[in-house]
């Protein structure tokens, strides 16, 4: 959830008159540090010692400041990104996207914009998705031509190689910002309107069992670190993750993050198998930072025999897709449709649905729109209330939902 608000045109002039520019050091002093670093020790070379003994190799002498640039492009070269790296450095940039080598953008302060950004050849963006797959520990080749991994900086990658890609790898990396969001933060930037503080605070306090729905992209990790950042400070957070995005506010946060099977198809922890450890290592809440598979089975079962306060985020379109996205997810577990509405009417008690603003002004911003119950409806499967409707323009209106969800929490919403 982006807390830099800003309007698709302001993000594009910024976005193209801030362009970082970094030059890229000469190949023949690449391959000199390149093959100098193979025969050293691991950890025991210098970068900055390694640069300039190929530079005066190379005929060049420079200065500090010259050469400080020229070590951070050969880092950038070698275990970063490379002409990549300063967008994924820039504060205001939350993805950066390849389609081809002069084809890159990047979304800065909510606007997605394409950017003057050079990568040289299909070969060579082929090269930088291998060597960024490889430092995530993970495969890319024509056996595995596809990759979704985490980078050891946090960054989320996903790699796609031609054929599957029609003429060149197409890279889509996410920047995961360490900061744990407030809910006055989230407040300030407009993405969560004053009214529902209350109410949020109230769903934390009464230990209301949460499912925070929105697109990719919406906002969810940042809403959900800021719920857990009003969870009391002498109670323990079991945090399982897929990839460690969510970064909380709350001084005990135990996280576990799954892991893929190796190119033999061994050595894989799930989801689901994280959440069962989850439930032995004494939890006072348990997350789920994002349900999308057959463990939303072990979710519900854990919320469902005494784990309250636990909080997990899901994809959907709307809160009232909510349903149907639960039905789906726990098909794959083997739960029928009845299974799924007794449990999840009885494990969860609101789902808080965020949206992006797509037109306008305000493009691009993240905002929390609804906040609805969970119940079964007369044909006896799941039903979303809507408790409480947010416009883009920050407007408030009760709905049907608001009664039942005021004697949840104790409070009128």
């Amino acid at each position: 959830m982006s807390v830099v608000p800003s309007g698709r045109g302001a993000g594009a002039t910024a976005a193209r008159s801030s362009a970082p520019a970094r030059r890229a050091p000469p190949v023949a002093v690449l391959d000199r540090v390149r093959a100098d670093l193979r025969v050293r020790p691991a950890g025991s070379a210098d970068l900055a010692v390694l640069v300039d003994e190929a530079l005066r190799a190379h005929g060049t002498l420079l200065g500090p400041v010259p050469l400080a640039e020229t070590v951070r492009a050969v880092a950038d070269e070698l275990v970063g990104a490379g002409a990549l790296q300063p967008w994924l450095d820039d504060p205001l940039v939350t993805d950066v996207l390849v389609n081809a080598p002069q084809e890159v953008w990047v979304e800065r302060a909510g606007a997605l914009v394409r950017v003057p950004v050079d990568l040289g050849t299909p070969a060579d963006v082929r090269e930088l998705a291998v060597r960024l797959a490889a430092a995530a520990g993970r495969r890319l080749d024509d056996a595995a031509p596809t990759v979704d991994a985490r980078l050891p900086d946090g960054t989320r990658l996903h790699a796609v190689l031609p054929p599957l890609a029609e003429a060149c790898t197409v890279l889509s990396l996410r920047v995961v910002r360490p900061r744990g969001f407030t809910l006055p933060d989230l407040v300030a930037a407009r993405a969560v309107v004053p009214p529902l503080v209350p109410l949020l605070e109230g769903l934390v306090r009464s230990r209301s069992n949460v499912l925070v729905s929105g697109a990719t992209g919406a906002g969810k990790t940042t809403l959900l670190a800021a719920l857990l950042s009003l969870v009391p400070h002498d109670e323990r957070i079991v945090l399982v993750e897929e990839a460690g995005e969510l970064v909380a506010d709350h001084p005990h946060v135990v996280r576990l993050t799954s892991r893929p099977a190796n190119v033999d198809g061994a050595g894989g922890v799930g989801l689901a198998d994280l959440v069962r450890q989850a439930l032995r290592m004494r939890p006072d809440r348990i997350v789920l930072g994002e349900c999308r598979g057959a463990e939303v089975r072990e979710v519900l079962a854990a919320l469902n025999t005494g784990h309250e306060g636990g909080c997990a985020t899901l994809h959907a379109n709307t809160a009232a897709d909510v349903p149907a996205r639960l039905e789906a997810l726990a098909a794959l577990a083997g739960l029928d449709r009845a299974a799924v509405a007794a449990q999840a009417a009885s494990a969860v008690d609101a789902v808080l649905h965020v949206r992006r603003v797509r037109r306008g002004a305000d493009a691009g911003r993240r905002y929390l729109a609804e906040v609805a119950v969970v119940d079964r409806g007369t044909d006896g499967g799941l039903r979303v209330t809507p408790a409480v409707v947010v416009g883009e323009d920050g407007t408030t209106r009760t709905g049907p939902g608001a009664r039942r969800l005021s004697e949840r929490i104790g409070s009128e919403p």
